[in-house]
């Protein structure tokens, strides 16, 4: 039987309570890859078409698309 603790015997390092694990600091690069404005919900709405009218919804319509990722929504007023 080993010395480990845990239901295999463990082989892994073990670390006291109080012990602190250094943790690094990131880099700039690291801190802003991949948060984009539209990946962050911040997108750039541009109108397509508006006032258009819903027949089956008795509402007028416009139509949004995002002028950097290309995303539309649809806002029934």
């Amino acid at each position: 039987m080993g010395l480990g603790i845990g239901p295999r015997g463990g082989g892994g390092r073990l670390t006291a309570m109080g012990d602190i694990l250094p943790f690094k600091r990131k880099t700039a690069w690291q801190k802003h890859k991949g948060s984009s404005l539209c990946r962050d919900g911040f997108h750039k709405w541009q109108v397509v078409t508006e006032k258009k009218f819903d027949v089956k919804q008795g509402k007028l319509v416009t139509e949004y698309r995002c002028q950097r990722c290309g995303k539309t929504k649809i806002k029934l007023l």
